[in-house]
Protein backbone atom coordinates (compact mmCIF):
# COMPACT_ATOMS: atom_id res chain seq x y z
CA UNK A 1 0.00 0.00 0.00
CA UNK A 2 2.83 2.44 0.87
CA UNK A 3 4.78 1.85 -2.46
CA UNK A 4 1.33 2.60 -4.21
CA UNK A 5 0.95 5.46 -2.22
CA UNK A 6 4.64 6.36 -3.23
CA UNK A 7 3.86 5.96 -6.95
CA UNK A 8 0.68 8.08 -6.84
CA UNK A 9 2.78 10.83 -5.21
CA UNK A 10 5.65 10.70 -8.08
CA UNK A 11 2.98 10.81 -10.68
CA UNK A 12 0.96 13.70 -8.90
CA UNK A 13 4.94 15.49 -8.55
CA UNK A 14 6.25 14.91 -11.89
CA UNK A 15 2.76 16.42 -13.06
CA UNK A 16 3.16 19.23 -11.34
CA UNK A 17 7.15 19.23 -12.49
CA UNK A 18 6.65 19.03 -16.03
CA UNK A 19 4.18 23.20 -15.18
CA UNK A 20 7.46 24.17 -13.91
CA UNK A 21 9.58 22.85 -16.53
CA UNK A 22 7.26 24.12 -19.31
CA UNK A 23 7.43 28.07 -17.34
CA UNK A 24 11.21 27.54 -16.76
CA UNK A 25 11.72 26.90 -20.45
CA UNK A 26 10.32 29.83 -21.50
CA UNK A 27 7.78 28.08 -23.52
CA UNK A 28 4.61 29.14 -21.38
CA UNK A 29 2.14 31.44 -23.87
CA UNK A 30 1.44 34.90 -22.36
CA UNK A 31 -1.54 35.45 -20.74
CA UNK A 32 -1.72 31.53 -19.76
CA UNK A 33 -2.59 30.25 -16.16
CA UNK A 34 -0.99 27.41 -14.90
CA UNK A 35 -3.19 25.47 -12.03
CA UNK A 36 -1.57 23.47 -9.22
CA UNK A 37 -3.95 22.35 -6.98
CA UNK A 38 -3.47 21.16 -3.11
CA UNK A 39 -3.21 17.34 -4.15
CA UNK A 40 -0.47 18.14 -6.31
CA UNK A 41 1.41 20.69 -4.02
CA UNK A 42 1.62 18.01 -1.39
CA UNK A 43 2.73 15.33 -3.71
CA UNK A 44 5.44 17.77 -4.91
CA UNK A 45 6.32 18.51 -1.48
CA UNK A 46 6.37 15.03 -0.32
CA UNK A 47 8.81 14.12 -3.23
CA UNK A 48 10.99 16.93 -2.91
CA UNK A 49 11.15 17.00 0.80
CA UNK A 50 12.39 13.06 0.34
CA UNK A 51 15.16 14.37 -2.10
CA UNK A 52 16.50 17.55 -0.37
CA UNK A 53 16.64 16.12 2.95
CA UNK A 54 16.25 11.85 2.98
CA UNK A 55 17.12 11.70 6.84
CA UNK A 56 15.38 14.08 9.88
CA UNK A 57 12.12 15.36 7.53
CA UNK A 58 9.04 12.71 7.35
CA UNK A 59 4.97 13.49 6.33
CA UNK A 60 5.26 17.14 5.18
CA UNK A 61 2.16 18.39 4.59
CA UNK A 62 0.82 21.82 2.93
CA UNK A 63 -2.25 23.43 4.31
CA UNK A 64 -2.99 26.70 1.79
CA UNK A 65 -5.23 29.45 2.27
CA UNK A 66 -6.02 32.58 0.87
CA UNK A 67 -2.80 34.26 0.54
CA UNK A 68 -1.11 32.10 3.05
CA UNK A 69 0.15 28.50 3.20
CA UNK A 70 0.91 26.40 6.17
CA UNK A 71 3.65 24.30 5.90
CA UNK A 72 3.61 20.65 8.70
CA UNK A 73 6.27 18.23 9.00
CA UNK A 74 8.29 15.84 11.51
CA UNK A 75 11.66 17.26 11.89
CA UNK A 76 14.42 15.21 13.52
CA UNK A 77 16.71 18.31 13.75
CA UNK A 78 19.57 16.30 14.51
CA UNK A 79 19.25 13.86 11.72
CA UNK A 80 19.10 17.17 9.24
CA UNK A 81 22.52 18.42 10.25
CA UNK A 82 23.87 14.98 9.96
CA UNK A 83 22.30 14.31 6.33
CA UNK A 84 23.69 17.57 5.53
CA UNK A 85 26.96 16.55 6.81
CA UNK A 86 27.53 18.71 9.69
CA UNK A 87 28.95 18.01 12.94
CA UNK A 88 27.17 18.96 15.40
CA UNK A 89 28.74 19.47 19.64
CA UNK A 90 26.96 17.43 21.89
CA UNK A 91 25.36 19.86 23.94
CA UNK A 92 23.58 21.27 20.91
CA UNK A 93 22.84 17.53 19.97
CA UNK A 94 21.22 16.55 23.56
CA UNK A 95 19.07 19.92 22.78
CA UNK A 96 17.95 19.23 19.06
CA UNK A 97 17.68 15.69 18.63
CA UNK A 98 14.45 13.76 19.04
CA UNK A 99 11.56 14.29 16.49
CA UNK A 100 8.90 17.52 16.63
CA UNK A 101 6.17 18.43 14.86
CA UNK A 102 7.27 21.55 13.09
CA UNK A 103 4.70 24.39 11.83
CA UNK A 104 5.49 27.29 9.98
CA UNK A 105 2.77 29.75 8.33
CA UNK A 106 3.36 32.03 5.73
CA UNK A 107 1.73 34.71 3.58
CA UNK A 108 2.07 35.44 0.90
CA UNK A 109 1.87 38.29 -1.69
CA UNK A 110 2.81 39.04 -5.55
CA UNK A 111 2.22 40.94 -8.36
CA UNK A 112 3.62 42.15 -11.54
CA UNK A 113 6.65 39.94 -11.60
CA UNK A 114 7.65 39.84 -7.70
CA UNK A 115 6.71 38.48 -4.88
CA UNK A 116 7.29 38.05 -1.13
CA UNK A 117 6.48 35.41 1.41
CA UNK A 118 6.35 36.92 5.18
CA UNK A 119 6.70 34.21 7.97
CA UNK A 120 3.58 35.07 10.17
CA UNK A 121 3.71 31.86 12.76
CA UNK A 122 6.94 28.78 13.70
CA UNK A 123 6.16 26.38 16.17
CA UNK A 124 8.13 23.47 17.22
CA UNK A 125 6.72 20.63 19.40
CA UNK A 126 3.57 23.45 20.08
CA UNK A 127 5.44 25.99 20.91
CA UNK A 128 5.95 29.21 19.58
CA UNK A 129 9.54 30.31 17.89
CA UNK A 130 10.22 33.78 17.02
CA UNK A 131 12.73 35.98 17.13
CA UNK A 132 16.45 35.35 17.54
CA UNK A 133 15.89 31.69 17.63
CA UNK A 134 13.76 31.46 14.76
CA UNK A 135 16.46 33.43 13.05
CA UNK A 136 18.87 30.87 14.42
CA UNK A 137 16.61 27.93 12.88
CA UNK A 138 16.59 29.65 9.77
CA UNK A 139 20.29 29.93 9.38
CA UNK A 140 20.98 26.62 10.56
CA UNK A 141 18.55 24.39 8.90
CA UNK A 142 16.65 26.27 6.43
CA UNK A 143 18.78 28.31 4.47
CA UNK A 144 21.44 25.11 4.27
CA UNK A 145 18.94 23.03 2.52
CA UNK A 146 17.44 26.15 0.11
CA UNK A 147 20.32 28.38 -0.01
CA UNK A 148 18.14 30.48 -2.53
CA UNK A 149 15.10 30.73 0.35
CA UNK A 150 13.94 34.21 0.69
CA UNK A 151 12.04 34.90 3.84
CA UNK A 152 10.45 39.24 4.32
CA UNK A 153 12.75 40.42 1.00
CA UNK A 154 10.91 40.91 -2.34
CA UNK A 155 12.56 38.54 -5.27
CA UNK A 156 11.74 38.40 -8.69
CA UNK A 157 9.62 35.95 -9.74
CA UNK A 158 10.89 33.63 -12.68
CA UNK A 159 10.30 33.16 -16.28
CA UNK A 160 7.61 35.75 -17.25
CA UNK A 161 5.31 34.87 -14.13
CA UNK A 162 3.16 38.12 -13.48
CA UNK A 163 1.59 37.12 -9.96
CA UNK A 164 0.44 33.69 -7.95
CA UNK A 165 -2.57 33.69 -5.94
CA UNK A 166 -3.16 31.21 -3.62
CA UNK A 167 -6.96 29.79 -2.73
CA UNK A 168 -7.18 26.52 -0.08
CA UNK A 169 -7.86 24.84 -3.47
CA UNK A 170 -4.55 25.88 -4.92
CA UNK A 171 -2.45 28.01 -6.78
CA UNK A 172 -2.32 29.78 -9.82
CA UNK A 173 0.56 30.99 -11.64
CA UNK A 174 -0.54 33.77 -13.88
CA UNK A 175 1.81 34.39 -16.85
CA UNK A 176 2.66 38.22 -18.34
CA UNK A 177 0.40 39.17 -21.34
Amino acid sequence: MAAMLSRAADSLADQLDRKIDLIESGKAKPGSVFVFTAIELNAFARVKAREAAPEGLRQPRLKLGNGSATGEALVDFLKLRHGAGVETNWLMAKLIQGEKRVTATVDIRSERGRATVHLIRAEIGGLAVSGAALDFLIETFLLPLYPNAKIDQPFELAHGVDRIEVTPAGARVYMRK
